[in-house]
């Protein structure tokens, strides 16, 4: 069984594009767990028009971002394979199939693959995600403390890995970063696709190097360090 986990919040202009990409792939017994994070727009009534019983929605009664509406799908979660989506991209036609293969020949408890970069109106900017993000993949979680390598848009695991990463430590600086990171802690085998399986829209993304920005990337770091030493030794999880 498959769960998908997505985390929507004002997404009515591409959530039933990513769905549509999403249902196709998935047999009857999956589920797809949406948590919406109080969407002031058509977001909950573009993913009714759906009627499918695969669909679970969660409506958040105050706003409490990304990371922790993720963390409440995964703890409803039901799937043997957890895959995580934005509400904005769009799967290619053999991201399930392909991960699915992943999971069973190179016995794998996390997957990560490429992505092709779009913008708003999925015209490619970069055939590769993580070259175009630098992202560099290590074994070790102190080769992901300087920069995080993974997105959870290209993301899938299994239960062992959700079991072993929630509930979410306070202060994480981001769902992806914290699930890859106890992957490389914990020992778990990870398979890298270097192959592009979803449509990855990037939205405003110049990034400038203000003092506030720097700020944030240096108490990110300092936040990371300071969970995954605490999960080491067995204070958290």
């Amino acid at each position: 069984m498959i769960t998908v986990c997505m985390a929507t919040y004002n997404g009515e202009r591409y959530v039933r594009q990513q769905l549509a990409s999403i249902l196709k792939q998935l047999n009857s017994a999956d589920e797809v767990i949406v948590v919406d994070d109080c969407s002031q727009d058509r977001t909950l009534f573009m993913i009714k028009t759906f009627n499918d019983e695969r669909i679970k929605v969660i409506s958040n009664s105050t706003n409490i971002g990304p990371i922790k509406s993720f963390e409440k799908g995964l703890v409803l979660s039901h799937g043997d394979y957890i895959f995580l989506a934005d509400q904005d991209d769009v799967w290619l036609s053999n991201k399930v199939s392909t991960v699915l293969n992943c999971f069973k020949h190179d016995k794998a408890d996390l997957v990560v693959h490429d992505a092709i970069v779009v913008d708003d109106n999925l015209k490619p900017i970069a055939q590769s995600w993580n070259n175009y993000n630098h992202n560099r993949f290590g074994k070790s979680w102190l080769s992901t403390l300087t920069k995080n390598p993974f997105t959870g848009a290209n993301m899938a695991f299994s239960r062992r890995v959700l079991e072993a990463c929630v509930p979410f430590p306070e202060k994480i600086p981001m769902h992806d970063w914290w699930i890859g990171g106890v992957c490389q802690q914990s020992g778990f085998e990870i398979s890298i696709i270097n192959k592009s399986l979803l449509l990855y829209r990037r939205h405003n993304s110049n990034v400038t190097g203000n003092s506030h920005q720097l700020k944030k990337m240096l108490v990110n770091r300092i936040h990371f360090w300071s969970v995954m030493r605490r999960h080491s030794s067995g204070c958290i999880n």
